[in-house]
């Protein structure tokens, strides 16, 4: 649970919010950096969309969930269409333009991830406040103890009760911003930042063979997200590509005692497999963070439920 005292309007690219705010599916996006700079906001911080001048207005909004720097690559592969573009040609068109570089020299991007997105209808778009300084490239904070910070986000709270919000709930206490008091809401991971937040917590490695190549790394669910219903970095593993699907089919799996174990299935359905055996009982590279590591319970249920043996 967060308590916003501050938040946050960024300028937004034209083509990112017209894409965008005509979907209706969307329970996080990427405010992507052409350059990685870094968010320093805690995780629930607002970030409202303001659209570039002369167009000077507020048209929608997310909360921070998580940052991360990425291969433009895998950012595309990890957010897709949420990048606000069309295509990973149109993306890497996109980052080239703003940093003035050819498409083969873009590198990374910096990945704001924004859960639980909404887009204003034309109607009640936002007049920026009157402080707002035309010079502003990337955008600028506003406290609610600060009155202009505060008129401003009355009326977003305002525009907030008729617009739907995917994800999960913004809840609010009898201490709404709309009284003067700070948001409460709980930011979740969507897939997007559950891929990014398990490569992070496992220093962008495979948990099994050490690989850091970052576009052949995956976050797989231990439980499937079908069950468990939510994003969660204890349960997940960052695993090769190969290796989480045969994670996810149950020819590996990674026992209670954190080793890996690899079914005879692999030999006796495909003939093959020399390479998997080979990593047969290796042990788990687990997170620094204790607080990341896999929950018992969820490797239990793969070892027990989904691994073939």
């Amino acid at each position: 649970m967060t308590e916003i005292w501050r938040f946050n309007v960024a300028v937004t690219d034209d083509d990112w919010f017209r894409q965008l705010s005509g979907r209706g599916d969307l329970d996080e996006v990427n405010f992507w950096q052409p350059s990685p700079s870094g968010v320093a906001d805690p995780s629930g911080t607002p970030w409202l969309f303001k659209l570039h001048s002369p167009r000077n207005y507020i048209v929608g909004g997310g909360f921070f969930t998580y940052y991360a720097s990425l291969p433009i690559g895998v950012a595309w592969d990890t957010f897709d269409v949420r990048n606000g573009a069309q295509s990973f040609e149109e993306m890497l068109a996109r980052v080239s333009r703003y940093r003035k570089i050819a498409p083969r020299d873009v590198d990374e991007v910096g990945c704001v991830i924004l859960g639980q997105p909404f887009f204003f209808r034309e109607s009640d778009w936002i007049p920026v406040p009157e402080d707002w300084k035309p010079n502003i490239v990337k955008g600028r904070h506003y406290a609610l103890s600060d009155p202009v910070g505060l008129a401003l986000w009355r009326q977003v709270s305002l525009r907030l009760e008729r617009v739907p919000v995917t994800a999960s709930p913004i809840l609010r206490d009898e201490r709404s911003p709309a009284l003067g008091k700070p948001l409460i809401i709980i930011p979740r991971l969507g897939q997007g930042s559950f891929r990014a937040a398990v490569l992070d917590a496992y220093s962008r490695r495979c948990a099994i063979t050490g690989e850091r190549t970052l576009p052949a790394l995956e976050a797989a669910h231990i439980k499937p997200f079908s069950i468990v219903k939510e994003h969660s970095v204890d349960n997940g593993l960052s695993l090769r590509s190969d290796l989480h699907h045969l994670y996810d089919q149950g020819y590996v799996s990674v026992r209670p005692d954190h080793t890996f174990a690899v079914s005879r299935q692999i030999r006796e359905e495909f003939e093959n497999g020399r390479d998997y055996y080979a990593m047969n009982g290796a042990r788990l590279r687990l997170p620094e963070n204790q607080s990341n590591h896999p929950k018992l319970e969820a490797l239990e249920w793969h070892y027990s439920e989904r691994f073939r043996g």
